[in-house]
């Protein structure tokens, strides 16, 4: 890997770990309003709402310009959405707008690394890509939980610049403000990311034909046989994974006893796993092999409902990590030969919108239903049972289906041979 592939590591990192620390800064905000506690999922509902509305205009919006500039473009919406809240905007609102930016930022961010690398090294390049974004994951939710500490308030607080008033007077505009200069340091490593001399569509204005071309490119890596099933693990890995982040915080409260501020480090040692397993896919599973990992899917299911038997924190962290590994371990592979598939049939920035939007849906919808079930009153212990027993038997179907596809695949080949 040269060093622009190192540059776009750096910058993605950055964005990352701004997003999950902003995360709980608005959890936060929301606790201190005294919101009712179903808005807290709704936070990632309203981040990743963009993902799904924009999915057609963001690939293309991707693929008409360097992908550095996209970039760039998007981490300023990023640093204007946290503005909004530093001025006591509504955290729904303004994570909705930082979730615009990032809906804008994705297809850019892995489009360029099917532009920038040679297909071999997707799979590599995939897991140093998600490692370090677990990695930003596990520092973010660490460092928004370490700034909303008490300690840290009051001691920031303290701190005064010599003939200068900052006009700073609470703990939350202390955070926002540091949230703030992270996206800003992301920004300044995109405008170092290298043109990778791919040529650029131009950005259609008709919105119907992008509506057209984004349905287009929908169906059709729906119905590539490789492109299926790794967009069905990668949507479902995303929406539990989104979902899993509110549950392991209403968990660790109920089972564990434990403040917000402690139960983001919990989040961190899951993300820890999900690192742990990304660079070991990196190391030991090529793309040709990728589709081996889907089992990892039903154990992922099955080790989230052992959480309802865990009282301990000590014991906690372990299985956590466990988890943690499982999902990183299929889901990066997953992520590649989708990817590849994708770059192959319709162009990366298209195929990144698509993933984009399955994804996102799939985050929608689970989070809205978690949400749902936590204002009805059902105990979190039973929403941890459905939710392993969904993704268990999800994976189940998923890896059926493959070996459908494969059997159809030798018997189509067979045919073949016997007429030749």
């Amino acid at each position: 890997m040269n060093l622009g592939f190192y540059i776009i590591m750096a910058a993605q990192f950055f964005s990352a770990l701004a997003d999950n620390a902003l995360l709980i800064a608005a959890i936060a905000i929301l606790r201190d309003m005294q919101a009712p506690a179903e808005y807290e999922p709704l936070l990632k509902t309203f981040f990743t709402l963009s993902y799904v509305v924009l999915a057609a205009f963001v690939g293309a919006f991707a693929d008409s310009m360097p992908k550095w500039r996209v970039m760039f473009i998007s981490n300023g919406i990023k640093i204007f959405g946290c503005s909004l809240m530093f001025f006591d905007v509504h955290p729904l609102f303004a994570y909705a707008v930082v979730g615009l930016g990032a809906a804008a930022y994705s297809p850019a961010k892995y489009g360029i690394l099917t532009e920038y690398l040679p297909h071999r090294l997707l799979v590599v390049a995939n897991g140093w890509i998600e490692g370090l974004t677990v990695t930003a994951i596990i520092l973010g939710v660490v460092l928004g939980g370490a700034m909303i500490r008490p300690e840290f308030t009051q001691a920031m607080l303290a701190f005064d610049l010599p003939l200068i008033d900052t006009g700073i007077d609470s703990g939350v505009e202390i955070n926002l403000l540091i949230i703030g200069a992270l996206y800003l340091l992301a920004a300044v490593f995109n405008l170092y990311i290298p043109d990778t001399g791919v040529d650029h569509k131009p950005l259609k204005k008709n919105p119907l034909y992008l509506f057209h071309e984004f349905n287009h490119c929908l169906k059709l890596l729906w119905r590539d046989k490789l492109g299926q099933v790794s967009l069905a693990v990668t949507t479902l890995f995303w929406g539990a994974g989104a979902t899993l982040q509110f549950i392991v915080i209403e968990w660790a409260k109920a089972a564990l006893n434990l403040d917000l501020s402690k139960a983001s480090m919990l989040q961190g040692v899951v993300a820890i796993g999900v690192a742990v397993g990304a660079v070991l896919a990196a190391k030991m599973i090529t793309l040709r092999k990728s589709v081996r990992v889907i089992p990892l899917g039903i154990a992922m299911g099955i080790g989230v409902m052992v959480m309802v038997a865990v009282r301990d924190t000590w014991a906690a962290m372990p299985l956590l990590v466990v988890i943690g590994i499982l999902s990183g371990f299929f889901v990066v592979p997953m992520n590649a030969l989708l990817q590849h598939r994708g770059h192959i049939l319709m162009g990366a920035g298209h195929s990144i919108a698509v993933q984009n939007f399955n994804e996102n849906l799939s985050i929608l919808i689970m989070t809205g239903i978690y949400s749902l079930l936590i204002k009805a009153g059902l105990h979190i212990y039973w929403v941890i049972v459905l939710f392993g027993l969904f993704v268990a038997g999800t994976m189940w179907l998923v890896k059926r289906r493959h070996e459908a596809n494969q059997r159809e695949h030798d018997a189509v080949s067979q045919l073949e041979d016997a007429r030749h």
